[in-house]
């Protein structure tokens, strides 16, 4: 959609426009109420101002619709079909690869109680798995501000990609 678009169309059509971007209604609305955005420089602040917000109930919120990295995401919708482009280099990883990142998955669960979250756009499966790996270190304060980061930046890739 592009941004003119975006800005004309009705609350429902703008906020269907930008919901796979996050599993946060709350945040999309406020994007959609902050409406008519002048260019989209104004449109990403704005969006970036608002996620700067989040704590861990919106992470929590946020996770119920991401996969686990290194698994598939199920499901037709569009950010189904977002999470798979975006961890293709997970999909593309050789066995040794894919196992690793299945045990240190499941290890950060464990230490995490939540799934480990990461912008995997642009990394390789051996960078996504380093990460993991050192964030493993992170004590939960840490590990939640890192994880925010990294959702910040999902969603704002997202929206980029989104509004033109």
């Amino acid at each position: 959609m592009d941004l003119a678009s975006f800005n004309q169309a009705s609350a429902a059509e703008a906020q269907a426009a930008i919901a796979h971007c996050v599993a946060i209604p709350a945040w999309q609305q406020a994007v959609v109420a902050a409406r008519p955005f002048h260019d989209l420089a104004a449109l990403h602040c704005t969006a970036d101002r608002l996620a700067q917000g989040w704590q861990g109930a919106e992470l929590e919120q946020a996770l119920s619709a991401h996969p686990r990295i290194g698994e598939k995401a199920q499901g037709a919708d569009k950010e189904a079909a977002l999470s798979r482009s975006e961890q293709s280099a997970m999909q593309q990883a050789n066995g040794a690869l894919q196992f690793a990142m299945l045990a240190a998955n499941q290890s950060y669960e464990l230490h995490f109680g939540r799934v480990f979250l990461i912008r995997a756009k642009g990394r390789s499966g051996e960078e996504m798995l380093a990460e993991l790996q050192r964030r493993l270190n992170n004590d939960a304060e840490i590990e939640q501000q890192e994880a925010l980061l990294q959702l910040r930046e999902i969603t704002l890739l997202r929206l980029k990609e989104s509004i033109v």
